[in-house]
């Protein structure tokens, strides 16, 4: 079998290579294009100049007051530069707002939405949490969480989004003093991001090692197996690989070990605990780096470098393919899987309810936090996407087809899963819910061994581990969290060794750690505060209103419902159940020590402590003679907020839409919205400039809408 080290390097040097070649072609067809476009817009100015008109083209004049030269044009109009902003692949078309752009078409953001939505939680977290839940129990809950929580609250953020065009931070005009919770989803975006990126540096291994004739994980005769090893295509034991002149004390033990054998383990568990972890006996056990993954790691960093600087989604067909990829590879491993046997005992696992589980409140704790972990609510994501919509986008049709689309590939991802695990338990001969690790490193064990069995296992094995990099990659982009933390200097240094300290023999201790606290119990908590601050501090009417004049159409009556009702309650009930049964995490039998639980609770309340942090600052800051008069300011909308362009601000957005309004007013109300126009003003061009450094989401046109554009709160 080719060594390890040996496949590595010429791997490492083979993606190089490809990086350099394709980095030069990108370079050649991005200069051709630009000079293109920069011609195709030269050619439309002229022909705005000619159609305005004499008296108007000559305030195009080089004496203009005020004037801007673009393209060698001059201009009184102080944004005309802004007219070449267009969304790439195509070219000429004018965006409903050109300041911030919109997306090409309504598909390109349906199928970007599933590529930020539809990720490794879905053929990662989701089989692992099921499986640790007891299978056909977390279903349950799943479901239920889904229709009365997880889609009525991704219509709630998509429409929220879409109505004011604002990211996830300035789209909290609508309350001021609850913009708090769009820092709160920041650094729970911050968090994932960390270990997402390492999930898609060990995906980037495996990819790398799959690059030899024989997968390392299909025998057991490898230096890093235990007698317990019981491989499926034959091989042998280790105890077996003994010397001839040991045979017949090999044969003795090895019978011995048989007969009283607890649990054998596969060869891919055994490939994963042992040769890609090496993983310790304690969280406090660092241990040494594991430099290949390290490596690998620094290749996952520069692609989603070079996805940030080219733009993931430069050209529309990309999304085509990334969005439909993983579907072809997933189909060809569900069918293998339920050919093998004892796969329908796997399924039978994954579908039937273990009833005494439904009633445990941690089984539907968990089942809300993948909820909102696989839809990406409360991530801030979901906000900023939406706001690249047009105006009168159908965003209820999205939220629907995004969200069944989403937790249909959960739970098809699930089938392959238990597949393979019920063949796993019938060649071991041990129960379903014991054949493999219940933790995170699931995928890794499962998915692996089901690829061994296929026909060229290699090459479906390349096929696979792609897949869960661009589905790793569709998310990771999005999250933009090294773009973003590449502002700051020390957070940068900060986030590096966090991910670093996840590649040490103790890393997957602390992935599961960052897993259940970081991206858990504050994704709940943030989508119930903001459900809150929608319907109850601006108020539901105004809401429904909104959102009726932005579709044509009041949100359905069970939306109403759930928004105001149903789904708060549920959340209370669950996060008020999950403290009163709290229980500590494990990893198999590892039981988490005290200290531990500290710093991962520590990470979950740091995300929700920035919302009453920044209330209490917004509170001072406000003006009033007394404590009410501050908060009743705070948590009225700023008179800017509303949709963003002129044309759609109508009814009680229109006194509002310019400044001639503002004289119709009395004195003192026309002073009193000054003064809170001034001070909006000031604190978003001195602060929030620098502060507000939310998901920036690539246009279709590759453009990164970045905090160092004209508009940074747009």
């Amino acid at each position: 079998m080719t060594e390890p080290r040996s496949v590595f390097t010429r791997s490492k040097r083979l993606v190089f290579f490809f990086i350099r070649k394709s980095t030069s072609v990108f370079t050649c067809a991005r200069k051709k294009k630009k000079m293109k476009d920069r011609q195709t817009d030269a050619a439309e100015v002229r022909k705005e100049v000619s159609r305005e008109g004499p008296s108007d083209a000559s305030r195009w004049s080089d004496g203009g007051r005020g004037g801007e030269e673009t393209l060698g044009i001059r201009t009184t109009r102080p944004n005309a530069h802004r007219l070449f902003l267009r969304l790439p692949g195509e070219p000429g078309k004018k965006d409903e707002n050109s300041r911030r752009g919109n997306w090409g078409n309504q598909i390109e953001f349906v199928l970007t939405s599933v590529g930020y939505a539809v990720g490794l939680g879905n053929v990662w977290r989701f089989p692992y949490l099921c499986y640790r839940n007891g299978g056909g129990a977390f279903m349950l809950p799943y479901f239920i969480m889904l229709v009365f929580c997880g889609i009525p609250l991704f219509f709630l953020e998509l429409s929220f989004g879409q109505f004011a065009s604002l990211g996830c931070l300035g789209v909290w005009k609508i309350s001021p003093v609850f913009k708090g919770v769009g820092y709160g989803m920041m650094v729970v975006s911050t968090y994932i991001g960390i270990y997402y990126n390492v999930v898609i540096c060990i995906a980037f291994y495996y990819f790398f090692m799959s690059m030899t004739n024989l997968l390392p994980w299909t025998y057991c005769n490898n230096p890093w197996n235990t007698p317990d090893c019981s491989g499926v295509l034959g091989g042998g034991s280790y105890q077996l690989n003994a010397s001839l002149a040991n045979a017949t004390t090999s044969l003795v033990a090895g019978l011995s070990k048989v007969v009283n054998r607890t649990k054998r383990t596969s060869p891919s568990e055994e490939y994963w605990k042992h040769y890609v972890l090496n993983i310790s006996d304690d969280i406090g056990n660092f241990g040494e780096v594991r430099l290949p993954l390290l490596g690998c790691l620094a290749v996952s960093w520069f692609v989603v470098f070079l996805c940030l600087i080219r733009g993931v989604k430069s050209s529309g067909k990309v999304v085509y393919f990334t969005a439909t990829f993983p579907y072809v590879v997933l189909t060809i491993l569900f069918i293998r899987g339920i050919t093998l046997d004892g796969a329908i005992n796997g399924i039978k696992y994954y579908l039937t309810p273990q009833w005494q589980k439904v009633l445990d409140a941690k089984v539907w704790g968990d089942a809300a936090s993948q909820i909102f972990y696989s839809l990406g609510c409360a991530w801030g994501g979901l906000i900023t996407m939406a706001s690249y919509n047009k105006f009168h986008n159908n965003c209820f049709r999205d939220s629907i087809i995004i969200s069944i689309t989403n937790c249909a590939t959960s739970v098809y991802a699930g089938f392959v899963i238990f597949s393979i695990l019920g063949f796993m338990a019938h060649n071991l001969d041990v129960p379903v819910s014991e054949v493999a690790d219940h933790g995170p490193g699931l995928a890794f064990v499962a998915y692996p061994e089901a690829l061994t069995l296929l026909p060229i296992s290699p090459l479906w094995s390349l096929l696979f581990f792609f897949m869960l990099i661009l589905l790793g990659l569709g998310t990771q982009v999005r999250l933009d969290t090294l773009h973003t933390l590449s502002k700051l200097g020390i957070e940068s240094i900060l986030y590096k060794c966090c991910v670093i300290n996840l590649l040490l023999v103790a890393g997957i201790y602390w992935l599961l750690l960052m897993d259940n606290y970081a991206a858990s119990f504050s994704l709940v908590v943030v989508s119930c505060i903001m459900c809150i601050c929608i319907m109850y501090v601006y108020g539901h009417k105004q809401y429904f209103k909104d959102v009726e004049m932005m579709l044509g159409f009041p949100p359905p009556l069970f939306f109403k419902v759930c928004w105001r009702f149903i789904s708060p309650v549920i959340i209370s009930f669950i996060l008020i159940f999950t403290v009163i049964q709290y229980k500590p995490i494990t990893y198999n039998d590892y039981v988490y020590p005290s200290w531990s639980l500290a710093i991962g609770f520590a990470m979950s309340m740091s995300s929700v402590l920035c919302i009453p942090i920044y209330a209490l600052y917004k509170i001072s800051r406000s003006p009033g003679a007394t404590f009410r008069e501050r908060l009743k300011f705070a948590c009225k909308p700023h008179p800017t907020w509303g949709p963003a362009l002129q044309e759609h601000r109508i009814g009680r957005y229109a006194p509002l839409a310019s400044e001639d309004t503002v004289e119709s007013h009395p004195l003192r109300e026309k002073e009193e919205l000054m003064e809170e126009r001034k001070e909006e003003l000031k604190e978003e061009e001195e602060k929030e400039r620098r502060d507000e450094i939310s998901l920036t989401i690539q246009g279709s046109n590759g453009s990164t809408n970045t905090h160092n554009s004209p508009n940074p709160s747009a």
